[in-house]
């Protein structure tokens, strides 16, 4: 699995202990060093049947600065994708990218399938 966080991100810190404190092995990616491409964001949404307004970090800084709440409704898909793979702090973090199915956020309920595999 693949475990894509913020480091500083508060969120991100309890998601990784979770996995490590349950020896749940996974591959640490940071999302501002190698923030998902337009390609792997358009093929989670395919694989996993996601909505992309789904991937939009709301509550974050860089999503309030531009606006993005009235400036996503209208824009098309492409272009969300495009705004989204332009800079990791306009994803929702962490993702947990799997085999079988993406975490997005840490919903310890989610995480706590992963022990039972």
């Amino acid at each position: 699995m693949q475990f894509i966080e913020y480091p500083k991100c508060s969120t991100c810190k309890k998601a990784k202990a979770y996995l490590e404190e349950n020896h749940i092995s996974f591959e640490d990616r940071s999302i501002t060093e190698e923030t998902p491409t337009k390609e792997e964001l358009s093929s989670w949404i395919e694989k996993y049947h996601l909505e992309i307004d789904k991937l939009w970090n709301t509550s974050g800084i860089k999503y309030r600065e531009i606006n993005a709440t009235k400036k996503i409704k209208e824009l098309p898909f492409e272009e969300k994708l495009e705004l989204l793979s332009s800079d990791g702090m306009l994803i929702k973090r962490p993702l947990l990218v799997g085999e079988e199915k993406i975490i997005i956020g840490f919903k310890k309920k989610e995480y706590e399938e992963l022990r039972k595999k």
